[in-house]
């Protein structure tokens, strides 16, 4: 299975970075069927994945990616390919490097969840390291220059690399709840914004960052009310973390032993694969270690005073 992930991810990229800059970056206006914006390299990066399968797995496989259908490919329909072509569109079609492929394999039945990952790949696009796990007892990272991080030295709260999702996060209410945690690390440590979810979680794999935080579900469900101004800065939609999106980022940091979670402290094993529904997405709170992770959920203000009054219509 190795052999047939890492041909299918290298030939997606080579695709993408075959690409001249103005064919990435044109688009943003259609629609994807989780209801984030859609660019000229998604829909590339879309019809490259199913040429790849075609080419790699020729005895069939069932494969669901961002476009939100699942179709099987060939006559073996007993695995399904959990896929996000690029969760990273807008640093990709900027050129930028935080951008990634995103694999994973589940069983293919009814109900599976991401509990049920068995393996996971992430391949930069720019760079074409990648990570890549079979096993709680396998983890492999094909670069030289990085090595899986030591998970047990204390990280100091302001001396904290991190890096948080803005979007379809209204910004106000991102700053009231995140205020704090960016003006007590922004100068003696290092706050970071991404845009990719799986790029976040591999950089503290690999020891570049300690803590990656997406509240945004968190903050919906805690104060219902706010849920106008998430889908006017998601044009209409609810736009948090898809199960694509970190179905093989999670395995892969739980496997190497980073504390990651959503911001309840819930795991994501419940999680249903191929379910896009607003009620399916997911909040996210990764750090190096159960300390750090504790720590960071204790500085997030979730008591928002910006969130509109739920006692108001009462």
């Amino acid at each position: 299975m190795k052999r047939h992930l890492l041909s299918l991810a290298e030939y997606v990229r080579n695709g993408l970075i075959s690409l001249p800059q103005p064919a990435r970056g044109a688009g943003g206006n259609r629609i994807s069927p989780g209801g984030d914006a859609q660019f000229d390299i998604d829909e590339t990066a879309e019809r490259l994945v199913l040429e790849g399968i075609q080419k790699y797995f020729p005895e069939g496989v069932c494969v669901y990616t961002e476009d939100g259908a699942k179709m099987q490919i060939g006559n073996d329909d007993s695995v399904l390919l959990l896929i996000d072509p690029i969760d990273g569109t807008r640093p990709a079609a900027a050129g930028f490097q935080q951008a990634m492929i995103s694999i994973a394999t589940l069983p293919n039945r009814d109900g599976t969840t991401l509990g049920d990952v068995s393996h996971a790949l992430l391949m930069n696009i720019a760079t074409g390291y990648w990570l890549y796990s079979d096993s709680a007892e396998h983890l492999e990272i094909s670069w030289d220059r990085y090595r899986i991080r030591a998970l047990d030295s204390p990280i100091q709260l302001e001396k904290m690399f991190w890096s948080f999702e803005l979007n379809g996060h209204p910004m106000h209410l991102m700053s009231e709840a995140l205020g704090g945690l960016v003006d007590a690390t922004a100068n003696t440590g290092g706050v970071f914004v991404f845009n990719s979810c799986s790029y976040s979680i591999a950089s503290i794999i690999l020891g570049q960052t300690d803590a990656y935080v997406d509240i945004g579900n968190r903050i919906l469900k805690d104060h219902p009310l706010t849920e106008p101004a998430f889908r006017q800065v998601g044009r209409g939609n609810i736009l948090h973390l898809f199960p694509y999106d970190i179905a093989a980022a999670v395995t892969l940091a739980k496997r190497c032993g980073i504390a990651i979670t959503d911001a309840y402290g819930q795991g994501f094993e419940s999680v249903l694969a191929t379910d896009l529904s607003p009620s399916n997405q997911r909040s996210c709170v990764a750090a190096v270690n159960p300390e750090l992770h504790a720590t960071i959920l204790e500085h997030i203000n979730f008591n928002l005073n910006g969130a509109p009054d739920e006692s108001a219509d009462t």
